[in-house]
């Protein structure tokens, strides 16, 4: 795994939290992105080298949702940018990780992620990211 590519926190209210965000680190968001897929819309915010990703739920059976619901706000999970996402799969498959989709998905912010359970991962939901490139 190359680096944290970002940090991603379940929120009730996505325009609220924009506007807390943007106080807080000093920087205006710089995308708002829908995956209809997984229920969610998204907000990016760049802080020097680090990301933050806001999460909010667009339906209440969503991910996002349930996970509000059961914790409330706070940190949903950390996403690590990975060269090849196939072979990271593989290899933590082999190192006894369970993967939540072992086919990798279009997420937000032009990336293909999968999931590592949390209870492997000392109860952090890990997102592996690969940027998606133009062909």
């Amino acid at each position: 795994m190359d680096k944290i590519e970002h940090i991603g926190i379940a929120v009730k209210n996505l325009e609220a939290s924009n506007l807390l965000f943007a106080k807080l680190l000093g920087v205006p968001h710089y995308k708002i992105e829908e995956v209809a897929s997984e229920g969610v819309k998204t907000s990016f915010f760049q802080s020097g080298p680090n990301k933050i990703e806001l999460l909010e739920a667009t339906n209440p059976a969503s991910p996002i949702a349930k996970f509000l619901e059961k914790k409330g706000e706070g940190i949903h999970h950390v996403a690590f940018a990975v060269e090849d996402i196939v072979s990271e799969i593989s290899r933590l498959k082999g190192e006894g990780f369970v993967v939540l989709n072992e086919t990798p998905k279009k997420g937000a912010d032009n990336k293909l992620v999968t999931f590592l359970h949390p209870k492997g991962t000392n109860g952090v939901l890990v997102e592996l990211c690969q940027e998606i490139k133009a062909e």
